[in-house]
Formats: structure tokens, C-alpha cells, sequence
């Protein structure tokens, strides 16, 4: 709206002059300049409040720098007021109603934006100013604006901005200058161009009158929020996802078997890409301890998980490749991990279904005895009911013989041998089979908080990435 108003109005200065302007002009100029004093406010009555109408036009959103807290914006500043000394008659110069004249050789409101965060301040360029025979003055200087705003990242990368642009006098207090809004509804967002990375929502604006502690007169300033919403296209599909499928590969670790040697190196790669990532992000924020991101928060939260991860694999391998003889299972292991938590998991080793019953029936045995009457057909009890045998027919031949010659005697000698060797054998396969028992139960509790890990952590990711979509403002906005 203002945008066409200000097209309209220098569409009615170029045609309005006649053909015979060009000596009017110049006369005019002479006389209007000739007693002009450019330091002079421009009123009739020194006591007298200059009005300065104010607009601004949002042409582009450039940069909204978070790292810095600055925002930078291409804008035009409109300005208009009436100067009584740039009066005249139009009937005297040739129907000339209006000239141009460069803001240095007239008075101007020094109106300067407080928040700039620009090395120079002022980032306008000095164009002229269109001056009309009622003494209406209209500038419109364009410039590229830096102001400083403050950045809160607390819904990162679901985030609003309100980024103040507060425009003032410099110098004159509002008893000399009273500024007021061209229009009340804010500022004109009538050619404004779109930036991918931020939706603009609104410019509102409003007349501010602040009475400092330093000075009694009232200080007058417009301030227009500029409102933006950005889109998060971008940083759901480059930072989110990414982040969800590493984490699903942290997953998978636990389904890796002990023997294949790389579940660690899987998990430690893990944990470092998501180190990665994580900077990626904190080189955007700005250095402040405020608030913490919510993908931050997010990545946190999945960085813990991994490296959770990382050391329960830790605790699965070493579990994996113990020994009987150098570890020996606590009772309260066997409990946990060879009873209880494989009947939850519904986990069972072959050959063996763990039940309620059979957990109460394994707490009630104790010793060797009671495991080898539960396994009286194996190999194991074969032999001692061989070594039983052997002796039996050892004492027979020793009552037999006691009276025969010495080649029987040779033969019990011989017999005997027989039997120490098989003792010996005997009590080899005892101890093979105890050590085997022994570390098939460290293999399968190591399978057990396998399996443990990746239900939790599975049920974690998936708790942890719907609470963070749900709890942001918005999840995509293009």
C-alpha cells in the first residue's frame, strides 16, 4: 500500500511540471536557497512542535545472523514533514509544483536507528528530497540495516524471532519533533521479497514516548517488530533424519555378534558422527547459557544413548569371552541373567524352556550331584558307571587270584593301570564339561543384555524423537 503510494507520487512529479520548468526551476531554486539555513528547524513559530510522518517498506530479509544476534534487512525509510520556508507560488515559476534537491543543502530530521549494529550507524543512501509548493517534504532514503536482536533458541530449529528496529531523533526531544506512523497497521510489506530460510509473519509498529531519568522532556520513538517463523525443510531433512538413522545404526550394534569383532568399533563410530553433528550445530548458536536448543537437547539425549551403548558393549564382550577359569558366576547372576530376564524376554537356550517352574526347580538344586541325576544318560555318567564296574571286577580277580601264579598278578597290575587311566579321562570330562557348562551361561547372559539393550534403547530413541517433534511449535514449515 504505501509502495503504491510512493510510485504514485513520483508518477505525479515526473509529469506534473510544464515544458517551460527548466528557467523556472533554476529561479526557484536560487530564490528558495538564497535565505535557507539547512541548521535552522524548519517551523513558523519557534515554540512550535515539528510533525514528521514515519514509514518504513521491508524490501528483503538479507542474513539473520543467530552466532552474532544481528539482523540484516534492505529497507526503505519514509519520511515527510513541511518546511515553511520551502513555500511558493506556482503561478510565479511557471506552474513548477515541485522540485528535488539534494538533503544536504536542507534541514532534515536526523531520525537514526537506535539499535544499529552497523560500523558506519547510518546505512542509508542519501537521496534527494522531493519538495512540493505547499512545503511538504518527502525523503526516502533506501539502506541496508543491521540491528542488533535478540536470538532465543530455545525451539531451535522450530523457532518465531521478533526482531525489534527502533527509529528515532537523535538530537530532538518531542517537544521539537513528535514523530508519528504513517500507518498505524505497521510497516508496508507490499514488495517484499521471500527468503528461503525464514517466513515473515508481520511488521507491526508502535509509537513509543519515554521519559529518560536525565532529561524532563519526552523522548519520542517508533519501534517495528519484524516477526519471522523459520522454515524447517532444511534442518528436519539434514539434521534430524541424519541423526535418527545413526541412531538406529547404534541399534543394530546390538545385534551384532560378540565374534564378529567390530560391535565396538561400530559403536565408538557412532558416537563420533553424532559428536559431528552436534558441533555442526553449536557453530550456528550464539554463546549464551539462556536456553538450550531443542535439537540440541534431542542430540544430547541420543549422544547418551550411544554412548550408554558403548559401555554395555563393553560389559556384552567381556561377559562373551570369560572362562571357567578365571571367572566364576555369582548366584545372584545366574538369577538375573540365566533365569529372570530370559523368561521376561522370552528367551530360552536350546534344548532348555524357562518357565516359573523351572526357575523355582533350578533355585531347589545345588551341587553336582543334583545336575548329574538330571542328566543320568550322558556320556559323563556312562563312564562313572564304568569306573563302578572296573572296580567290582577288580576286587573279583584279587579273590580269584590271591593263591594263582605271578602272570595273573601281572594282569590285575595291569588292570589296575586300566583303571587309573580311565579315572583320569573321567575326571577330564567332568572338568570339560563343567568349564563348557560354565562358559555357555557367560555366553548367554552376554546374549541376554544384548537382547536387554535393545529393547531399552530401542524404546528410548523412539520415546526421545516423539517427545521432541511434540513438544516443538511446529514440525515443518516450507
Amino acid at each position: 500500500m504505501y509502495m503504491t503510494e510512493l510510485m504514485l507520487q513520483f508518477f505525479v512529479v515526473l509529469i506534473g511540471s510544464g515544458a517551460e520548468g527548466g528557467p523556472n526551476e533554476r529561479r526557484l531554486l536560487e530564490d528558495l536557497l538564497l535565505t535557507y539555513n539547512n541548521l535552522e528547524r524548519p517551523v513558523a513559530i519557534e515554540n512550535e512542535t515539528l510533525q514528521v510522518s514515519f514509514g518504513l517498506t521491508l524490501m528483503q530479509i538479507i542474513d539473520v545472523d543467530e552466532k552474532d544476534q544481528v539482523l540484516t534487512t534492505n529497507a526503505w525509510i519514509n519520511l515527510e514533514w513541511t518546511d515553511s520556508s520551502l513555500k511558493w507560488n506556482t503561478s510565479e515559476y511557471g506552474r513548477v509544483d515541485n522540485i528535488r534537491i539534494h538533503p544536504t543543502k536542507l534541514w532534515k530530521p536526523d531520525v537514526l536507528m537506535y539499535n544499529s549494529a552497523d560500523e558506519g550507524f547510518d546505512g542509508t543512501f542519501a537521496t534527494n528530497i522531493v519538495v512540493r509548493n505547499n512545503g511538504s517534504c518527502l525523503y526516502v532514503p533506501p539502506g541496508i540495516f543491521k540491528s542488533t536482536c535478540k536470538i532465543d533458541i530455545t525451539w531451535f530449529p522450530f523457532d518465531d524471532q521478533k526482531c525489534e528496529m527502533k527509529f528515532g531523533s537523535w538530537t530532538y526531544d518531542g517537544f521539537q519533533l513528535d514523530l508519528s506512523m504513517k500507518d498505524d497497521a505497521g510497516g508496508d510489506l507490499s514488495s517484499f521479497i521471500t527468503n528461503g530460510e525464514w517466513e515473515l509473519i508481520g511488521m507491526p509498529g508502535k509509537k513509543n514516548v519515554i521519559y529518560y531519568s536525565c532529561c524532563p522532556e519526552p523522548f519520542v520513538d517508533v519501534t517495528f517488530t519484524i516477526h519471522v517463523r523459520r522454515r524447517t525443510l532444511y534442518y528436519f531433512f539434514n539434521l534430524i533424519v541424519p541423526c535418527v538413522l545413526i541412531s538406529s545404526m547404534a541399534l543394530l550394534g546390538f545385534t551384532l555378534p560378540p565374534d564378529s569383532g567390530e560391535k565396538l568399533t561400530l559403536g565408538v563410530t557412532i558416537l563420533l558422527s553424532l559428536t559431528v553433528f552436534l558441533n555442526i550445530v553449536a557453530e550456528t548458536m550464539p554463546s549464551t547459557s539462556d536456553a538450550v536448543p531443542l535439537i540440541g537437547t534431542y542430540f544430547n539425549c541420543i549422544m547418551f544413548m550411544v554412548a550408554s551403548s558403548v559401555v554395555l558393549t563393553v560389559v556384552v564382550l567381556n561377559y562373551h569371552h570369560r572362562t571357567a577359569n578365571m571367572h566364576e558366576m555369582p548366584p545372584w547372576v545366574k538369577t538375573v541373567f540365566l533365569q529372570w530376564l530370559p523368561w521376561i524376554l522370552h528367551m530360552s537356550r536350546p534344548g532348555r524352556k524357562i518357565t516359573r517352574k523351572s526357575i523355582r526347580e533350578e533355585q531347589k538344586m545345588k551341587g553336582f550331584k543334583d545336575i548329574k541325576e538330571r542328566s543320568s544318560k550322558s556320556l559323563l555318567a556312562n563312564v562313572l558307571d564304568m569306573d563302578d564296574d572296573i572296580r567290582m571286577s577288580s576286587s573279583y580277580l584279587r579273590m580269584e587270584t590271591s593263591d594263582m601264579s605271578s602272570p595273573c598278578a601281572l594282569a590285575q597290575r595291569d588292570l589296575q593301570g586300566i583303571l587309573r587311566e580311565i579315572r583320569f579321562i573321567t575326571a577330564r570330562m567332568r572338568k570339560s564339561e563343567e568349564d563348557a557348562e560354565v562358559v555357555g551361561d557367560w555366553k548367554f547372559a552376554a546374549m541376554v543384555v544384548d537382547r536387554m539393550c535393545l529393547i531399552v534403547f530401542t524404546t528410548f530413541t523412539v520415546v526421545a524423537t516423539i517427545a521432541v517433534l511434540l513438544s516443538a511449535p511446529r514440525i515443518l514449515v516450507y
